[in-house]
């Protein structure tokens, strides 16, 4: 398959199903201006946490043993992430670039920054490349890298770079952890898989109940993109060359010196490295009082230049397919 054909299928079948969900949440509360957007937001992400995403979580753990080349999504994603928010550390915090940021603007950017829509919008481009078993790598990737490491280093960031008061008593990052329903569910399955007890009719069913996972959240993308506020701005789009370019060229650089042969699981890392700002970061900078505005537009802009960098990725060959 040459790069156009693959280009176009690619459009038709993985950024057009995806651009129609996020424009429908955009749209929406224009048709129905009565809509409580902020309440409609939290119930429907509610509803994700609490039983779409488990549900797709323990159906995938459940039948997904454990290898060494599974593991190295998780690991070379980390990889990239975390040397991306080094190079985002130089740019926004010790470099003279934009000296009217404030601590809380800088902090959510480097959470958006770093970390990337890996399971929502990873998930899709990797079905399209490696077929629907590929689903493994971004669940995997989730639960191994993305959530620990979000909610440790990304929780220093958050309180430690971004906080105005540094001072006062910070949340127990192990209490968050244990009280998300995604935790248990993928650790159910994962036990389940280990211990020979995956019951199939049950893996049927959370298969089909998570299957809303994606469109719920993209839709609610799209109520999340303050769209008449995409204002280009440099500290905003240098942030998402980061996170849509050098984080997957990173791993790229990294993987083969790793893995000298490399196979799907090296190549679908690069996807997941690829992706655009998590909507995490919005969570993140919510809850720790982090530039949220910022973080919205970071998400917003990254998630349009998406569309534009990924060919570029296929283009230079970075995906071996």
């Amino acid at each position: 398959m040459n790069y156009f054909t693959q280009l176009f299928d690619l459009m038709v079948q993985v950024m057009l199903p995806l651009s129609l969900l996020v424009c429908a949440g955009a749209l929406w509360p224009r048709f129905f201006p009565d809509t409580q957007v902020e309440q409609m937001r939290s119930d429907l992400n509610r509803l994700v946490m609490y039983l779409f995403y488990p549900s797709i979580l323990f159906a995938v753990a459940s039948t997904t043993p454990i290898s060494f080349d599974l593991l190295s999504v998780p690991l070379l994603v980390g990889i990239g992430s975390l040397a991306s928010g080094a190079v985002l550390y130089v740019l926004l915090y010790r470099l003279p670039l934009w000296p009217q940021l404030t601590d809380q603007t800088r902090a959510a950017l480097m959470l958006g920054g770093m970390f990337g829509n890996t399971f929502n919008i990873g998930a899709p481009v990797l079905i399209f490349f490696f077929g629907a078993e590929a689903l493994r790598y971004a669940v995997f990737n989730d639960m191994l890298m993305t959530m620990p490491v979000v909610w440790t280093l990304g929780v220093w960031i958050a309180t430690r770079l971004g906080s105005q008061d540094r001072n006062t008593s910070q949340p127990s990052v192990i209490g968050v952890m244990l009280t998300m329903p995604p935790i248990w569910a993928f650790l159910a399955g994962f036990a389940c898989q280990q211990l020979g007890l995956t019951y199939q009719p049950l893996v049927k069913a959370t298969q089909f109940i998570g299957q809303a996972t994606i469109p719920v959240i993209l839709f609610v993308l799209g109520m999340t993109i303050p769209w008449r506020k995409l204002v280009p701005r440099g500290e905003i789009l240098a942030t998402a060359g980061v996170k849509l370019l050098l984080t997957p060229l990173i791993v790229w650089l990294i993987a083969p010196l790793i893995y000298p042969r490399m196979g799907e699981a090296q190549y679908a890392a690069i996807v997941e490295g690829s992706t655009p700002a998590m909507m995490t970061a919005l969570l993140l900078a919510d809850r720790f009082k982090l530039d949220s505005a910022a973080a919205a537009l970071l998400i917003g802009w990254s998630t349009i230049l998406f569309w534009l960098t990924l060919p570029l990725i296929m283009a230079f060959g970075w995906i071996g397919t």
